[in-house]
């Protein structure tokens, strides 16, 4: 069965946006960006909400023939992924390979991880608190940044416990850290 991974740049104090919405702070550079790459590929789909996958969007059509080599990676890696966005509002997707879902029903995702030859993923905070919640996350990964910002849009959602087990580290020169947990509570 494929894995459910949530994962997300955060600041040390577990935000992945500021208060006015931005995160350029957790910008990767080269040497996270390299290893960010060689975790997404590992997934075949990806889960998003509609402002994570308007923020995503961009990676379909943006010119990178002159951006450094971990950029053109990774728009290879985004544009050979499947899709699923959750979504009230966006009437049609934007991209290939994207359908868009309505409601996020767990039992789905559940389905969706049988049937997967590759694991998903799913990205941004407010859409993996639901997964979180239902139990059906099985990785968390995090990359921590060398930066308090004060508040803003949590990573983890608050009010929710959840028994976690390091699995894997690494630190990068840049200060930036990454931290791997399974979830006790995914099924």
């Amino acid at each position: 069965m494929a894995r459910l991974i949530y994962s997300a740049i955060a600041s040390l104090d577990g935000y992945t946006a500021d208060a006015s919405g931005s995160f350029e702070w957790a910008a990767p550079d080269a040497e996270v960006h390299g290893f960010v790459n060689d975790l997404e590929r590992e997934a075949g789909t990806y889960l998003y909400g509609r402002r994570m996958y308007e923020t995503m969007a961009v990676w379909e059509t943006m010119d990178v023939s002159d951006e450094p080599e971990p950029i053109r990676d990774y728009a290879q890696i985004w544009r050979a992924a499947d899709k699923v966005v959750y979504s009230r509002t966006l009437a049609e997707p934007a991209t290939p390979r994207t359908r868009i879902e309505r409601e996020f029903d767990p039992a789905a995702v559940l389905g969706m991880k049988a049937a997967a030859g590759r694991d998903l993923t799913i990205g941004g905070p407010k859409l993996a608190a639901h997964a979180l919640r239902a139990g059906i996350v099985d990785e968390c990964r995090l990359f921590l940044c060398p930066v308090s910002v004060g508040g803003g849009a949590r990573a983890l959602p608050d009010g929710l416990r959840v028994d976690l087990e390091l699995a894997g580290e690494h630190r990068f020169a840049s200060g930036v850290v990454y931290l791997r947990y399974r979830l006790a509570q995914s099924r």
